[in-house]
């Protein structure tokens, strides 16, 4: 289990002083796949690279299996972080080394003997799907192939927690949907606890059980990534659950107001809504966006749909009414 406990990052030069992290708390399980997202400059990477006392908080505490981070000697932090691995977004390979190579060196360092070590590198080569790389250097390789042996160095140790920092935003989209499969995998095949930091709502519905959200160093929103999806709080979690604004062209905010539908369920998602509405109750509503996605085994979906305002009440007490649905009246897009 990882705690974050009221962890504060302040950053000084001369007079500026730049507060990264804002009494973060947050508790990520064992085995779980947890997101850290934010826009840029919310304190996501500080966060993350805390985590493994890379970066020395200002106050508060890590603790990782029963471990305070921040009381540990070097020696005890140097073990500690042979648990705790790390991949990042421009992989961090020796390009002088062979890929079979860059996978021993955890292993060198740690005083595993040789032949054990090109034995488990050639185990974990297999695992990420480049047995036949082993001799290649990472020059000769494509993005999300160098990723993969970046993930077979991290495994080399055989952590108890990965730390993917940005792991694939270097990456093309069916790049990063392979290597968040890899991901997912090696936490289902190994119980690993692996915490995502990223940028992109999409990384953190394809992989994660549970997301913070990170805003100008503090958390605005926790919880399940599906209960984040379905009825975000935060005004940083509506911005990247709903990040495109609507054309004003589209929706004309004197004629009619504004309802966001979020539906879960492939059941719910097929009902004919807005055609109910119109032949129900005579309410034509404005189809203004829609989309669907599965999210954790289940369907998602959203739909913004403008209503002339005086059928609003009409509207929500129907939309509202049906399973698995959530309907809220918008007065502020994001």
């Amino acid at each position: 289990m990882i705690e974050i406990k009221n962890l504060y990052k302040t950053f000084s030069s001369g007079d500026d002083r730049v507060d990264a992290l804002r009494d973060i708390s947050l508790t990520i399980a064992d085995g779980d796949v947890y997101g850290i997202i934010g826009m840029s400059g919310a304190g996501k990477s500080t966060l993350v690279r805390c985590i493994n006392m890379l970066e020395r908080p200002t106050s508060g505490a890590v603790i990782v299996d029963g471990k305070d981070m921040g009381t540990l000697s070097t020696s005890q932090l140097r073990d500690a972080r042979r648990e705790i691995t790390m991949i990042f977004q421009q992989f961090n390979l020796l390009m002088q080394r062979t890929c079979l190579q860059n996978v021993c060196f955890p292993m060198e360092l740690s005083g595993v003997k040789k032949a054990a070590a090109r034995k488990r590198a050639m185990e974990l080569m297999e695992l990420v799907g480049l047995p036949d790389k082993a001799g290649a250097y990472p020059a000769q390789l494509s993005g999300g192939q160098q990723q993969r042996v970046a993930i077979a160095r991290a495994l080399a140790t055989d952590p108890k927690v990965l730390l993917c920092d940005e792991a694939t935003s270097a990456l093309d989209p069916n790049t990063t949907h392979q290597i968040l499969s890899l991901i997912r995998d090696i936490n289902a095949k190994m119980g690993i606890t692996v915490v995502v930091i990223t940028h992109q709502m999409s990384v953190v519905k394809e992989i994660c059980k549970h997301v913070a959200i990170l805003d100008h160093g503090t958390v605005a929103e926790e919880g399940l990534v599906s209960a984040v999806f379905a009825a975000p709080k935060s005004e940083a979690a509506r911005r990247l659950v709903f990040p495109d604004r609507v054309d004003e062209q589209v929706s004309n905010p004197h004629s009619e107001g504004q309802l966001r539908v979020i539906f879960r369920d492939a059941k719910t998602t097929s009902i004919p809504l807005v055609a109910r509405m119109a032949r129900e109750l005579g309410i034509m509503a404005n189809v203004i966006s829609a989309t669907t996605q599965p999210i954790d085994g289940e369907t998602y979906g959203s739909m913004l749909l403008g209503v002339p305002h005086d059928q609003m009440e009409s509207a929500l007490a129907f939309l509202g009414s049906i399973p698995n649905m959530t309907v809220e009246e918008v007065t502020d897009l994001v």
